[in-house]
């Protein structure tokens, strides 16, 4: 059966009642429990895949989708579907792809969910989803994109998240989970993309995050992260982006970092780092953005940065930085700002 496609159905889902508009695109429907009875038995039975992105839904999502056991895909995110997750969707064993992002879905997410195992996609992002991340995900081994991010979760991440070896995306942004980033995670060495800003982790940088090769983009930015920044990340040489700013990081900036020449982002700002900028950042080519105010760093500024011909911002702002602007900084013909102050 083709794809159940619609983008502009809008109004209530009671119990099933919006079934009967989803084989028809930009129409209204109602239906009594009796015809969606006969729908359930006859061609929605056999359907393979649900989409109805951006459609104005609201109202609950009926558990009884967990009933087509036949569907591989379920988009309904972009609408305002209130309500739990359904933890029947854990019966859906042929389920690939399931987005429901971008709604106002609340309750905790359904430990059912790990029962899933064809699963590959998962996206239950910005909705108000709250409680702890259950461990039975981590029975998602085929699972490639995990995005839990924005909504007010809370606890740990699961160590066990780590057996999820086929990810390439990991993104628990915007949430309140606390604790310790698990150096287990250094395992999922498929990943491109890690990024768990804006949470209450604690603790230090896992140098096993080093063994992650392929990531793109690492972000960890506003968090209570301490310690030393690991120059162990510097062998990350894939890396286009690195976000550590907004942390309680101290130390010195690791000269080794200068050799990550893949980088175009580079924010280590309001931390308590502290010695001199390396010159070694000056070996940077692709650098666009480098970021480094309100610390404690000190001595001159490296003349070498005047060799980071890319670079559209800098800040040093806020630190105890001294002796006079290198000249060399006027080379920097794509600089559109500018920060020295506080010094």
């Amino acid at each position: 059966m083709a794809p159940i496609l619609a983008r502009t159905l809008r109004g209530f889902i009671p119990i099933l009642g919006i079934l009967c508009g989803w084989g028809l695109l930009g129409r209204v429907w109602s239906a009594t429990i009796e015809e969606i009875d006969s729908l359930l038995q006859g061609p929605l039975w056999n359907q393979t895949s649900i989409t109805i992105r951006g459609g104005r839904l609201s109202g609950q999502i009926p558990p009884e989708l967990g009933n087509l056991i036949n569907l591989t895909m379920i988009d309904l995110s972009y609408n305002n579907l209130s309500g739990p997750i359904p933890p029947e969707f854990g019966n859906l064993i042929s389920l690939a792809s399931l987005n429901l992002s971008y709604n106002e879905l609340s309750g905790t997410i359904p430990p059912e969910l790990g029962k899933s195992y064809t699963l590959s996609h998962l996206d239950f992002s910005d909705n108000n989803l709250y409680g702890t991340i259950p461990s039975e995900l981590g029975s998602l081994k085929n699972l490639t994109y995990l995005n839990l991010g924005d909504n007010t979760l809370s606890g740990s991440i699961p160590a066990v998240l780590s057996r999820l070896t086929s990810l390439t995306t990991l993104r628990l942004y915007n949430n309140a989970l606390s604790g310790p980033i698990p150096p287990e995670l250094g395992n999922l060495t498929n990943l491109t993309r890690l990024s768990l800003p804006d949470n209450r982790l604690s603790g230090s940088i896992p140098p096993a995050l080093s063994k992650l090769v392929n990531l793109n983009h690492l972000y960890l930015y506003n968090n209570r992260l301490s310690g030393l920044i690991p120059p162990a990340l510097s062998s990350l040489s894939n890396l286009s982006g690195l976000d550590l700013s907004l942390n309680r990081l101290s130390g010195p900036i690791p000269p080794e970092l200068g050799s990550m020449t893949g980088l175009t982002g580079l924010a280590l700002s309001s931390n308590n780092l502290s010695g001199p900028i390396p010159p070694e950042l000056g070996t940077l080519p692709n650098l666009t953005v480098l970021y480094l105010y309100n610390n404690r760093l000190s001595g001159p500024i490296p003349s070498e940065l005047g060799n980071l011909t890319e670079l559209t911002d800098l800040s040093l702002s806020r630190n105890d930085l001294s002796g006079p602007i290198p000249s060399k900084l006027g080379s920097l013909l794509n600089l559109t700002d500018l920060s020295l102050s506080f010094n």
